[in-house]
């Protein structure tokens, strides 16, 4: 291979890779490119740390004639012996290339240098990629050539190296923004944020179902469990609600102590409205069998019987950044949410886990049971609140805080 083939991918790589317009493109349109210039390559990986509180990293594994596949690290994942028996361990704890002829003796002491010999691999070096802020990630690269790498291909590789670093922190970076705005205020709110909306007042108006849930005697339960196992509580609490919410449509906007304000936008077609509100339903009937499945033990005691309040509701809100000084929130106001809100608050004392609006109630058919006209606070007309016939509360008893289940 020519030092000036090897430079023209420098080149593209200091010039941005402006052919690749996603990360799964760029890590092709590389690999193709080195290729090209003469490396054996039959598979690269690209291992990254990253911000995110499931995913300790995330891996693109681009093989020859079948592209580029991503997947997940979840955390814990580090310590189990297949990672710290790998390759990578040594690269990301010491910063240091690992090279392995996998035709010698001995390659398959290994698990996953014995898997990829038996694949065909015949050589396989791991570098470094040493990021500004000190933090190292790590690529692979696998040849099944029958001569493996030879020298000169390595040194082109390590050539090649610092412009792509750059380039995949560059990348890294735009995946970690997107990711942390994703799990921070949800999807379409991060996409707006990173699209520039970000002035205090930027707002737009939303039609969308509202959902606004709460957890029944969550201030005795926090006076009654210390502060570590009332995080622990509300966390599979939410786990009950949040996945079932983002299945049917929904994004999480924000999460308020006990509470949980999520939205189901519905755009301009006919029909869509009762389309989503058909989704939103299918979602509290499951987290309503989710939260009622739910048990937590502590100091040898299971609590269960948790119970929650949810008010559906569909309307107009205001959907943008509000906020004073230099800190906002990409949030949902409006007469909807407002009512919405006073909806729930009537759960407990209707002895009831779902409430609907009627507008809600109007748009999808459910068996509703008429619980009647109610004053609602700082709304000048009543309004009739709609519940499921089939409500577990009713059957469950009252709203009282999680009872203990079991005890030795």
């Amino acid at each position: 291979m020519q030092a000036n083939s090897v430079q023209s991918v420098i080149d593209w790589l200091i010039n941005g890779a402006r052919s690749a317009t996603r990360v799964d493109q760029f890590v092709t349109q590389t690999c193709e490119r080195l290729v090209e210039c003469g490396l054996p390559l039959s598979r690269v990986g690209v291992f990254v740390r990253t911000l995110h509180p499931n995913m300790l990293g995330r891996n693109f594994v681009w093989r020859r004639d079948a592209g580029v596949t991503m997947g997940a690290m979840p955390h814990g994942d580090q310590d189990e012996d297949y990672f710290l028996s790998s390759p990578l361990a040594i690269v990301f704890e010491q910063g240091l290339e690992v090279r392995r002829r996998l035709v010698d003796a001995g390659a398959g002491n290994v698990p996953f240098f014995a898997e990829m010999k038996g694949a065909g691999a015949t050589d396989y070096i791991a570098l470094p990629l040493l990021m500004s802020d000190g933090t190292i990630h790590a690529m692979s690269c696998i040849t099944e050539h029958a001569d493996g790498f030879s020298e000169t291909q390595l040194a082109d590789l390590r050539l090649v190296m610092p412009a792509l670093m750059r380039m995949i922190e560059v990348w890294l970076l735009r995946r970690t923004a997107a990711g942390l705005l994703n799990n921070y205020v949800g999807a379409r709110a991060g996409a707006r944020i990173l699209a520039g909306q970000i002035r205090r007042g930027h707002t737009e108006t939303m039609h969308a179902a509202i959902w606004l849930s709460d957890l029944r005697g969550f201030t005795p339960l926090s006076d009654r469990l210390p502060p570590e196992a009332v995080v622990e509580v509300l966390n599979a609490y939410f786990d009950c609600q949040v996945p079932a919410i983002l299945d049917h449509g929904g994004e999480v906007l924000k999460f308020m102590g006990d509470g949980l304000l999520a939205v189901f936008p519905v755009s301009g077609k006919e029909g869509d409205s009762e389309t989503v509100c058909r989704q939103v339903l299918e979602a509290a009937r499951e987290c309503r069998k989710s939260v009622a499945a739910m048990t937590y033990s502590h100091q040898g005691e299971t609590l269960a019987n948790f119970k929650f309040g949810l008010a559906l509701h569909i309307g107009t809100a205001l959907y943008g950044n509000i906020g004073g000084g230099d800190r906002l929130d990409f949030t949902c106001i409006g007469p909807a949410v407002n009512l919405a809100a006073r909806i729930e608050k009537m759960t407990g004392r209707l002895n009831r886990t779902v409430l609907a609006s009627t507008e809600f109630a109007s748009h999808v058919d459910a068996g509703w049971t008429d619980l009647g006209l109610f004053s609602v606070a700082g709304f000048a007309a009543p309004e009739r609140v709609y519940g499921l016939p089939d409500d577990a509360s009713l059957m469950n008893g009252s709203s009282a805080s999680p009872a203990s289940a079991s005890s030795p």
